[in-house]
């Protein structure tokens, strides 16, 4: 496994429209909630290592509380190894779900892979997140993909402000808030995203008026050490298109 230091400054995706699943790295639990469009309900944790949740004996599974999901963003999720949960609107649904669709549910957190697409009227669930090692390899599904444009546009306004020196990195004052990529502007890479694309961070390039943010097409990756790999072997290449930041004006654009 490559170094997390050396890795950091990545997001990796890769895009599958037809089943309503990304595929990532770089991107953990913290970066996605607080990245989300709408506040989460209840979470149901079909793999974890949280010592805190509450049991539901009709599904024998743990699940998570509204009122408890900021405690559970406090915890080391990556030390968890499986990190696999769905989200449900309210204890009645998840009481009506039938044998069958428990099933389903096991498999999904075991193989994290899906029998059907995992959405289910009972529980009114937009994502299905399945995690190994959070940020290292993340599997979600989400119900309508205009969420996933909306939260990784977030996250990625989220992520260059990591950077950001004493200084004020970027040429912005310390602690303004780099404003999310708009959706459409991600959506406008998803042809890419279907390839599987890089956002590299750490190839960022600076000038008085504007920031680049690269992006690489490097192919369809579950094993994010041999991604890593076949981004060493392009970022020296011109990139496949760049998010740009303008410092004046405050607003994004893309290129290809």
């Amino acid at each position: 496994m490559k170094s997390q230091g050396t890795m950091k400054e990545l997001i990796y995706i890769h895009l599958n429209p037809a089943h309503q699943y990304t595929i990532s790295y770089g991107i953990d639990f913290h970066d996605f909630v607080r990245s989300l469009s709408q506040e989460l309900n209840h979470l149901l944790l079909l793999k974890h290592g949280y010592n805190g949740a509450d049991f539901n004996m009709h599904t024998r599974l743990n699940y998570v509380d509204e009122g408890d999901i900021k405690r559970l963003l406090k915890e080391p999720i990556a030390e968890y190894g499986d990190f696999c949960w769905l989200d449900f609107d309210d204890m009645e649904g998840l009481n009506e779900l039938e044998g069958r669709e428990i099933a389903e549910l096991l498999y999904l957190g075991h193989c994290k892979h899906h029998l059907r697409v995992p959405f289910y009227n009972k529980l009114s669930n937009r994502y299905v997140y399945l995690s190994q090692d959070d940020e290292w390899f993340n599997k979600t599904y989400y119900r309508y993909l205009t969420d996933f444009y909306s939260m990784l546009g977030k996250a990625i306004s989220f992520k260059l402000g990591y950077f950001r020196s004493e200084k004020g990195f970027f040429s912005l004052k310390r602690g303004t808030p780099f404003p999310p990529v708009p959706k459409d502007m991600i959506a406008a890479f998803t042809d890419k995203m279907k390839e599987g694309m890089v956002i590299s961070l750490t190839q960022t390039i600076q000038s008085r008026t504007k920031t680049e943010i690269p992006v690489w097409i490097v192919g369809d990756y579950v094993n994010m050490d041999e991604m890593f790999d076949e981004y060493v072997s392009h970022y020296k290449q011109p990139p496949d298109g760049h998010f740009e930041f303008d410092k004046k004006t405050h607003e994004w654009s893309v290129y290809f």
